[in-house]
């Protein structure tokens, strides 16, 4: 669901740019308020691992489309709204200015479609309330699912209403909802499905690491260690490996352009469009994440590795930056 700048006015762009950078700021001071030194290594593998998986597209049977994880629910249910919106932010940026993934004029637009609504929608009407009484398999699947469907429902109803907002008359809004709604309701259920997948992991490994629980009296089968180091593992697997594997098929927005328009790549003219392209033109060391010039495979494995290694990097330089943990409490290892 990554919006290309061509998508959105600069007013609407700005606007965007406005809201997250608020949600980014009160989210800042809610984590530093926090102050939970074992979050730093669970923000780092946990965005890394969203990156990966990002890169999973999977087919959405007889549509010719694909989808692709988001994680703002995800990241929620194991860090809380705040520092889970902070770690999408890592991973959205990283996106757009190493892999020109998302346009760095609509990155805002991105950062909320994609991270406010699972980050804090997901978590605080979704996840908290479903967990408050304990926490059970069948209330992660439930919540998952539930959270995935609805968030990513709202995000693609907010890319027609800022594609609305910005005159973008190839997209008439009644037939570019229609068409984006539908689509992104299978994709936000299959995310529900491989949502509920890890967190149920994470319940069974480390139970405690899941927010808004409560007091989590089961027993836990790996140390605190052990289970970031399985996370990071399979984040470094799917990014290296599985990722070659991905989908070819357009995501939901591209196919759900494609039908409304007849191409997923619209034009906009204009010395703000130009600056924000030639930024990403010499940030983006590995476009559409492969070589510059090359379709070899071992270009996407390279970026799936390399991209998450930069995830774990800027958010652990953001923690230590914003001095979310000052009081310099040991990280638990048992």
């Amino acid at each position: 669901m990554h919006m290309a700048d061509a998508l959105v006015t600069p007013a609407v762009a700005g606007t965007m740019y406005v809201l997250s950078t608020g949600a980014a700021a009160y989210s800042i001071k809610k984590v530093r308020l926090e102050d939970d030194p074992k979050k730093i290594p669970v923000m780092g593998v946990m965005g890394a691992f969203v990156f990966a998986t990002q890169m999973l597209n999977f087919t959405i049977p007889g549509t010719g489309s694909s989808g692709h994880l988001c994680g703002g629910m995800m990241l929620s249910a194991l860090l809380g709204p705040y520092a889970g919106f902070l770690t999408m932010i890592g991973v959205l940026l990283i996106q757009c200015l190493m892999f020109a993934d998302g346009g760095l004029l609509a990155l805002g637009c991105n950062v909320w479609n994609m991270a406010f609504y699972g980050c804090f929608i997901g978590a605080l009407l979704i996840w908290k309330p479903i967990m408050k009484k304990g926490v059970t398999r069948g209330k992660i699947v439930l919540a998952s699912i539930l959270g995935c469907v609805l968030t990513l429902q709202l995000g693609a109803l907010s890319v027609t209403l800022e594609t609305l907002a910005s005159g973008v008359t190839e997209l008439p809004f009644s037939v570019f909802l229609a068409t984006m709604q539908p689509i992104h309701l299978a994709i936000g259920a299959v995310e529900g499905l491989i949502t509920a997948a890890v967190l149920t992991f994470v319940n069974e490994a480390r139970p405690e690491l899941l927010w808004g629980v409560g007091e989590n009296k089961s027993e836990s089968k790996l140390s605190f260690k052990k289970t970031i180091i399985v996370l990071a593992v399979a984040a470094a697997l799917c990014g290296g490996v599985v990722s070659l594997f991905a989908s070819a098929f357009p995501d939901g927005l591209e196919w759900s352009m494609e039908k409304v328009a007849g191409t997923s790549e619209l034009e906009a003219d204009g010395s703000v469009y130009e600056t924000a392209e030639n930024i990403q033109t010499t940030t983006s060391l590995l476009p559409d994440y492969a070589f510059k010039d090359s379709e070899a495979a071992v270009g996407t494995s390279f970026s799936g590795i390399v991209g998450s290694l930069m995830v774990v990097i800027i958010l652990t330089l953001v923690c230590y930056a914003f001095k979310f943990f000052k009081n310099g409490k040991s990280v638990q290892e048992n």
